[in-house]
């Protein structure tokens, strides 16, 4: 039985994964933190955490961060991150972490999502003279823009190339440079969530998309990731790795 501590316990992906947990026979729900980036004493909850745990999920907020991070080398806890919104210096913060104790980082927890990388890729590698679009819809309550999964589609498109981004066109000088990757974001009701890649060649349009229809689905796919971390030694776990059953990031 794998126990597990869920950080950002009162928000939506908190409880939907807490259910979940407590639906299988293989894990067990043993503590939960709320995701409020002010809460009082900076992380004093997380920190009085004393029941044993094997591994933590994080549903949260991005300026929880450092706080996570210190939890779960004290603890030399395994740490699963779900939370998006980070930038360029607290993803290299989670890198530098990960020499310590295995973290599992994505941006997506679906399959299918991860499935669809690796199908615009290989698109990409055939098609390449189309123009590419990336459009992702999200609930109205959604707080960072373009999501997290829509810079992972288009940085697996991007590789080694020099493709610009750019976000949405607006005005009378909105022309499309030579290569660039189009990104739209839309935001709206209670759409769970849906990518779509557009590749637009001449006279024809290959469309790969993805939709999820119920935030479970991520939740499964971060408790998938909470069983196969807690037996992994010190690393940056991917999708991929358990997808292919792959080796850490170096």
């Amino acid at each position: 039985m794998i126990k597990v501590a869920v950080l950002g316990a009162s928000g939506t992906m908190g409880r939907i994964l807490i259910e979940t947990i407590e639906a299988t026979e293989d894990f067990a729900y043993v503590a939960g933190v709320p995701s409020d980036p002010d809460m009082p004493g900076g992380f004093a909850e997380l920190m009085a955490i004393d029941v044993p745990c094997d591994v933590l999920v994080d549903f949260s907020h991005h300026s929880l961060l450092e706080s996570l991070l210190d939890f779960g080398l004290s603890r030399s806890l395994p740490l699963v991150i779900a939370t998006t919104g980070y930038s360029e210096e607290q993803e290299q913060l989670i890198l530098e972490a990960s020499r310590y104790i295995p973290i599992f980082r994505a941006k997506n927890f679906s399959l299918g999502v991860n499935l669809l990388v690796k199908l615009v890729q290989e698109a990409q590698h055939l098609l390449k003279d189309f123009d590419i679009e990336i459009i992702e819809k999200h609930h109205n309550k959604k707080l960072d823009a373009p999501s997290g999964t829509a810079f992972l589609l288009a940085d697996s498109l991007n590789g080694n190339q020099d493709h610009p981004y750019r976000h949405g066109r607006f005005g009378k000088s909105a022309k499309r440079e030579t290569g660039e990757i189009g990104i739209h974001s839309v935001r709206g009701g209670t759409i769970v969530g849906e990518h779509s890649v557009i590749f637009a060649g001449v006279d024809e349009i290959l469309e790969l998309k993805h939709a999820a229809h119920s935030k479970k689905v991520f939740a499964e796919g971060a408790l998938k990731a909470a069983g196969f971390l807690v037996q992994k030694s010190p690393g940056l776990y991917t999708m991929n790795d358990l997808i292919e059953g792959g080796s850490p990031v170096e």
